[in-house]
């Protein structure tokens, strides 16, 4: 699944081909077409396709941001004010090209679900090989209530701050640290490469619960979080499994990567293991996490 170092860069390649540009139509694929006929939320969520064309074409990018996993797209016409909020799910990437047939992953360019046909003559496509992932046409972030609880930006000064409180509630004491890397509301952005990365670096253990974790530790795990994140974007993201930029690149934070993956701790040598906690697969090393 992209994470926030992945989000960032596709953010990044797609805004600078986007910005100030129009939507002149929006082509559906027939995947996104049936899911809607029978009632799926397929791709374009909490809106009909006729709304979500509505509501998109005629509008242009004013603004792209990235808040947490999330790709931000605000828009406007004739000063209305939309968003266009977008989730890459477990597979899903966005290409910005002048034909399909430019998108140089096969299984990216065979599943495209969503062509935003620009007055620059560009085409800014959603593919997803899974369709996990989803795009929704917004009045406000008031309409999507779960994405107001996200917890402040992991390089925020109040980010800490935010962690250390919510590891102080007694209704979390006795779950695993890892689950609290995970949760969105807690961490930004961390998913399951980036946790396992963190609690590796900060020597704790991925199942040690909460309540067994000290001040100086939940502060050094916080640190080496915001780490491997801003390596993550250093190195353009970690391309393991289907994960590329706007341009069809592959990062290169997996050559980095101490435990997620790996079969030896590049630091004593002993074998990496796995847990599923939070359910979630866990790589780590038992000897130099505790």
């Amino acid at each position: 699944m992209p994470e926030l170092p992945e989000v960032e860069h596709v953010k990044r390649g797609i805004e600078p081909y986007i910005k100030n540009t129009t939507i002149k139509s929006v082509t559906f694929s027939k995947k996104v077409i049936e899911g809607k006929r029978q009632g799926k939320e397929t791709i374009i969520k909490g809106i009909n396709l006729d709304g979500f064309r509505l509501n998109s074409e005629g509008y242009t990018f004013k603004n792209i941001e990235r808040r947490s996993k999330y790709i931000v797209f605000n828009i406007e016409k004739n000063n209305n004010e939309r968003i266009l909020l977008s989730h890459l799910g477990m597979a899903g990437g966005f290409f910005i090209v002048n034909q399909l047939s430019e998108i140089t992953t096969p299984n990216y360019r065979k599943h495209w679900h969503v062509i935003f046909h620009l007055d620059n003559g560009k085409k800014l496509v959603y593919s997803d090989i899974r369709r996990f992932g989803e795009i929704r046409n917004l009045a406000s972030f008031n309409d999507y209530p779960s994405f107001l609880e996200i917890a402040p930006e992991p390089f925020e000064e109040e980010a800490f701050e935010h962690f250390k409180a919510y590891l102080d509630q007694k209704k979390v004491q006795n779950k695993p640290i890892k689950q609290m890397l995970l949760d969105h509301k807690i961490v930004a952005g961390c998913g399951n490469i980036y946790a396992c990365e963190a609690l590796f670096r900060a020597g704790i253990h991925p199942s040690r619960k909460v309540k067994d974790t000290s001040e100086q530790e939940r502060q050094m795990l916080f640190y080496y979080v915001q780490e491997v994140l801003k390596e993550g974007i250093n190195n353009g993201g970690t391309s393991i499994s289907d994960y590329r930029h706007a341009d069809g690149k592959t990062g290169e934070m997996q050559l980095h990567l101490n435990v997620y993956k790996q079969n030896k701790c590049k630091v004593c040598g002993h074998d990496i293991e796995q847990k599923v906690v939070a359910t979630r697969n866990s790589h780590f090393c038992p000897q130099c996490q505790k």
